[in-house]
């Protein structure tokens, strides 16, 4: 699902895109624009409010940046956290990843007179003028992992959900520990790039394992700027380090590649320890393949948080800047129910049939 948010950059805007705070000194996550993090599942309405919010007879819009797996995640959360509390979604669109046709998105929606819109800016470096009609509206705005430049919690929107990324980063380094008996030599494969996302990600895998494994050494680090270079760098750290006895890679796109070079060079011993849920990673890993376990954020239930905090709003349920999900780690063993939970689906035909 990693890849489904950076391949949405287009060229020139990632300055503009992402913030600055790699990671939180303290080992915690912190949001596009410093926030610190709040577990979304400490944001709850009462029963009362929830009968509030049935009898406003409110209105929904899901504008979305584009359809993948990880929005139809969020997307089917937010759904049907929706029409639990009564709200009827009005509208849903796709904008192709392009600002502008997000732009009319907006514009169409406003139409139906929502009460509420969910959205994730393409651009949030320019996405102001394209929600200023929505407030000039007085809709309520929630969004996923980052806000228009300029836009002020509490004022302007209701929050930001996103994945606890430090979690993620954390429950890598310890999968890959588990992968190898708490003992052994690691190659890290890191985005070196200033993304949020990732640098927390990464940055918290490498702590954990310094700081938690006295037994385990990142023996090997790559950085990647451009994911198309993910098979050049892997191929270049297998061969200089071929004792390596795990890999961790800063998403799973890039870890096929890794996954790819491994099986070329006839390589059964080394692990891939990656994030994100795709499925010919986990086809591997159930298959005993060099892939050990996939750590994946509760995509559904960002939608969930979204759609509840926005719809807390319209009754004056103020919610924290910040909300993260929980995440998971995926292995072999529990593929089935980690697909399912952060997802909110069943695993692929192809995984399903390899665990048979």
């Amino acid at each position: 699902m990693m890849m489904n948010k950076l391949s949405m950059i287009p060229a020139g805007l990632v300055a503009a895109l992402l913030s600055t705070h790699a990671f939180a000194a303290d080992g915690a996550t912190t949001g596009p624009h410093g926030e610190k993090p709040t577990p979304a599942a400490r944001f709850t309405l009462t029963p009362e409010e929830e009968t509030k919010i049935k009898d406003g007879k409110f209105t929904a819009a899901l504008v979305w940046h584009e359809m993948s797996e990880y929005t139809n995640a969020v997307n089917s959360g937010a759904q049907e956290e929706f029409k639990r509390l009564g709200v009827e979604v009005v509208a849903q669109t796709d904008a192709g990843f392009d600002a502008a046709r997000q732009k009319a998105d907006v514009e169409t929606v406003l139409a139906k007179k929502p009460s509420i819109i969910l959205s994730l800016p393409v651009d949030p470096a320019t996405a102001g003028p394209i929600y200023d009609p929505a407030l000039k509206a007085g809709v309520k705005l929630a969004f996923v992992d980052n806000s228009p430049l300029g836009y002020v919690q509490g004022k302007d929107y209701v929050t930001i959900v996103s994945d606890d990324l430090f979690q993620m980063g954390h429950k890598a380094g310890v999968a890959m520990a588990e992968a190898l008996g708490k003992k052994g030599k690691v190659g890290y494969i890191f985005h070196d790039a200033d993304f949020y996302v990732t640098n927390q990600r990464d940055q918290a895998f490498k702590s954990t394992i310094e700081q938690d494994y006295p037994d385990m050494k990142i023996t090997a680090e790559a950085g990647m700027a451009d994911p198309a270079r993910a098979e050049e760098i892997a191929q270049a750290m297998v061969t200089q380090n071929p004792d390596l006895d795990g890999i961790y890679v800063t998403w799973a796109e890039p870890a096929l590649s890794v996954l790819s070079t491994l099986r070329s060079a006839g390589n059964t011993h080394t692990k891939i320890i990656t994030l994100d849920l795709n499925e010919p990673a986990a086809l591997d890993m159930v298959k005993g393949g060099a892939v050990a376990a996939l750590v994946a954020d509760e995509a559904y239930n960002i939608g969930v948080t979204a759609a509840r905090a926005a719809a807390g709003s319209l009754v004056g349920k103020q919610a924290e800047p910040f909300l993260v999900v929980d995440s998971l780690a995926v292995t072999k063993d529990t593929v089935k129910d980690g697909w399912k939970k952060s997802l909110n689906k069943d695993v692929p035909a192809t995984i399903a049939e390899a665990i048979k």
